[in-house]
């Protein structure tokens, strides 16, 4: 009797020390709201970030039926999450999270007071179903299809008449499985025009940051007839022979009731790119024309850009609605066809203007600086050859480049010269295998100061004490001085 005794008072500490380390494993699964958490079968995430507004409300595409297996086709549940979530618009707005996966998907259109945070390790994959990709009408400004006559297909992220959205997250990435898209092109099988990645039309105040955007079927992002957009720290890598696959194309720009003007900042990204990394435009030839609608007061810095088959910034060649008031600043441009190049022709109309570069960090370039009017693709016959384009205030400064083969091929247009071209303070390190004549211009006025080597005839150096001489805003726009806010988030998905 005794020794049974023993043997329980024995063993009883044994019992309560397992009975603790249950109770420490339950508390740790658990956690502070484990109970709650563990009765809805609902896992918490938190994160951070910055934005122009801060939504209210916030959901997983987990909720929506969603699935991150690179199989599964989650078009319907991002249409299902976006249409669920719109009706916290007037409520704070709303914010969908896409967690670490892989998740296939074809276009989806977002709403109003929106944000879509990719995580890290969340991957968009643009659908190769073709179904999953439906046609719009061809913009009203271009009249027609980059690739076709008929429409284009929708972008894989979409919106029009919008305010204040948000595509945002740390550096998930966006994969638009662009091959299948480049083949079709080269094989003369798409009846309409390739989507682009991101597409936001006729919208206001819209910020796209901190995402990695990869083998787009076409333009990367394309922000048109829109106002007040913030472009920030985002990537983006295309094969440098894929088609048309330009980095950011910010198109005509419309007025809104709250802003008396429009605004675009692009800022802190990294462009690979087989096309133009930045690329300007505002409508083509008579389409652009009629709808009238100029792309103007555009920030673009610290800039870098890598596409040996195209420009680092390009203005056109579609500007008949106008550019004005482009300002970049430190840019660097690595095997880049040319830092900045002008593409207008006769019909185009409109005008490029008041066009400001400085700082610019170049190596190894076909040429520096490129202005043609001779840029003839047209949408069709219908154009008017009487409607010349306007080319002036164009200034550069504060430039170096090295291992270039010709510094700068200046062609205006005869009976309607380039004027007002200024550069200053430039130095060309030519390539081993440089060009004869560094220079070629014709049909263009201008001056130089402290440039090398010595530019033509047509742009005569002022010397030295001109070196300033070409212009740069003091004022800075709008759009450089939003505040952007801190947001964070506690997730709840399954």
């Amino acid at each position: 009797m005794l020794h049974f005794e023993a043997r329980k008072e024995a063993q009883l500490p044994k019992k309560v020390a397992r009975i603790a380390i249950v109770l420490v494993l339950v508390a740790f699964v658990l956690g502070p709201r484990g109970a709650e958490g563990r009765k809805k079968g609902k896992v918490v995430e938190s994160f951070a970030y910055t934005a122009i507004s801060c939504g209210g409300h916030s959901a997983s595409i987990t909720d929506f039926g969603g699935v991150g297996d690179g199989k599964t086709s989650n078009t319907k549940a991002f249409k299902d999450a976006v249409d669920n979530l719109s009706k916290y618009a007037s409520k704070g707005g709303a914010q969908l999270y896409v967690p670490a996966g892989k998740w296939v998907t074809g276009s989806f259109s977002l709403t109003s007071h929106f944000t879509l945070f990719l995580h890290k390790n969340a991957v968009l994959l643009a659908s190769q179903d073709m179904k999953e990709w439906p046609v719009l009408k061809p913009l009203p400004s271009y009249g027609r299809g980059r690739d076709a006559a008929g429409g284009r297909f929708t972008s894989l992220i979409f919106g029009t008449n919008l305010t204040d959205v948000i595509v945002t997250g740390a550096n998930g990435t966006i994969d638009g499985q662009g091959s299948f898209w480049w083949q079709k092109f080269h094989n003369g099988k798409l009846k309409y025009t390739r989507p682009y990645l991101i597409e936001f039309m006729y919208s206001d105040n819209i910020q796209i940051s901190n995402v990695t955007l990869v083998n787009s079927p076409s333009w990367n992002v394309h922000p048109v007839y829109s106002s007040n957009i913030l472009i920030q720290g985002i990537t983006i890598i295309a094969p440098v022979k894929s088609p048309n696959t330009d980095g950011i194309n910010p198109g005509m720009n419309t007025r809104t009731q709250s802003y008396s003007c429009t605004n675009v900042r692009i800022e802190d990204c990294y462009i690979v790119s087989g096309d133009d990394c930045i690329a300007v435009k505002s409508g083509w030839d008579e389409y652009g024309i009629s709808f009238g609608m100029p792309t103007k007061h555009l920030l673009i810095r610290r800039l870098t850009c890598i596409s040996p088959y195209s420009a680092a910034i390009a203005l056109g060649s579609e500007m008949s609605g106008g550019i004005q008031d482009v300002r970049a600043e430190d840019i660097t441009a690595i095997h880049t066809e040319s830092a900045v190049r002008i593409k207008t022709a006769r019909g185009r109309g409109g005008f490029v203007k008041d066009i400001y570069v400085k700082r610019m960090s170049l190596h190894t370039m076909k040429w520096v600086f490129w202005m043609t009017g001779n840029y003839k693709q047209h949408p069709d016959n219908h154009y008017d050859p009487n409607a010349l384009p306007v080319i002036q205030g164009i200034n550069y400064r504060d430039i170096v480049a090295d291992n270039v083969s010709m510094a700068a091929r200046l062609e205006g247009i005869e009976g309607d010269p380039f004027t007002q071209i200024c550069i200053s303070n430039v130095t060309i390190g030519m390539a081993a295998k440089e060009k004869k004549v560094p220079w070629t211009c014709t049909d263009v006025e201008g001056i130089t100061s402290g440039v090398s080597p010595p530019p033509c005839d047509l742009l005569p150096d002022q010397g030295s004490e001109k070196i300033t001489a070409c212009d740069f805003p003091a004022e800075p726009l709008p759009i450089d001085k939003v505040v952007l806010r801190r947001c964070s988030y506690r997730v709840k998905h399954m």
